[in-house]
């Protein structure tokens, strides 16, 4: 056809790519804005990204990610996660194959998982280990953590003290790597226990909208673990990161609004009085 119509492809293309280039974006807009995960680094930083695809939403993911899957490597994982939200395992697992082949590192941290599990596919610590090894490597914060704990060599014993030192590197930008390693030195896992670093490294986080290191924020400023004690500033992080689905922020704030606990004599639970 372009031997042929050489001319005419050329007058289409000026008049319809841009058509296409703007539907194309379109679709991936709307496959980030209900799909997006908070911690895959292909994430742009304006997407705020959801932990948990809501079920009203799910419909909307697949049918979107499914058209901006065929340019994004982004939009094909996001496409698992529709899948795999909608209990489509079979699917979820196809999706994140290819995402992963076109180098998507939280693809092959998923499929890590689900060999690592067993679910989905037939259990192969093997090949979990080899997903988990090629995201770590390219930097994937949830390759590295997943890597120490499965061992992190061939069959060898978990190395937490080595998940310190990859995740080290990937805190200096990424808020994952800096909640994940923030909560290894709040547990003392790998090394000395550090709550002041610790603190500092979901700072960071959370201001990025982290919702794990907002929570743990709000968990620190209300305990005064790591610097000061302040009551409102915790209520504030626990607020944002309730307003981001983090489901231990939500239990945190109701046990604000309801801090005393009346008990019956035998210890058991009667009621809580709340604010």
């Amino acid at each position: 056809m372009r031997t042929l119509f050489h001319g005419v492809a050329v007058a289409i293309g000026v008049l319809v790519l841009p058509v296409l280039a703007r539907a194309q974006s379109a679709d991936l807009v709307l496959c980030d804005r209900v799909a997006a995960d908070p911690s895959d680094p292909d994430k742009p930083a304006d997407v705020k990204g959801t932990p948990e695809i809501a079920a009203s939403d799910i419909a909307t993911a697949i049918k979107y990610c499914r058209i901006a899957a065929s340019s994004s490597r982004r939009a094909t994982y996001q496409l698992g996660r529709a899948y795999a939200a909608n209990r489509q395992t079979q699917e979820a697992v196809a999706a994140w194959r290819k995402a992963a082949e076109k180098g998507s590192t939280s693809a092959m941290v998923e499929l890590g998982v689900l060999y690592g599990t067993g679910a989905g596919v037939a259990r192969d610590e093997a090949q979990a280990r080899k997903l988990f090894e090629r995201a770590a490597q390219a930097g994937n914060p949830r390759g590295i953590s997943n890597l120490a704990a499965l061992g992190g060599g061939a069959g060898g014993p978990a190395d937490p003290a080595r998940a310190r030192d990859l995740l080290s590197k990937g805190a200096e930008t990424n808020a994952e790597a800096q909640y994940q390693l923030g909560m290894m030195l709040a547990e003392g896992d790998g090394g000395a226990k550090d709550d002041v670093a610790a603190r500092a490294l979901f700072e960071k986080a959370a201001a990025q909208n982290h919702p794990g290191a907002l929570e743990r924020m709000g968990a620190f400023a209300q305990q005064g673990r790591g610097g000061a004690k302040d009551s409102n500033a915790a209520k504030a992080y626990y607020e944002r990161a309730a307003a981001l689905g983090d489901e231990d922020a939500k239990k945190a704030l109701e046990r604000l609004r309801c801090p005393y606990t009346i008990k019956d004599k035998r210890g058991n639970v009667v009621t809580n009085l709340c604010f």
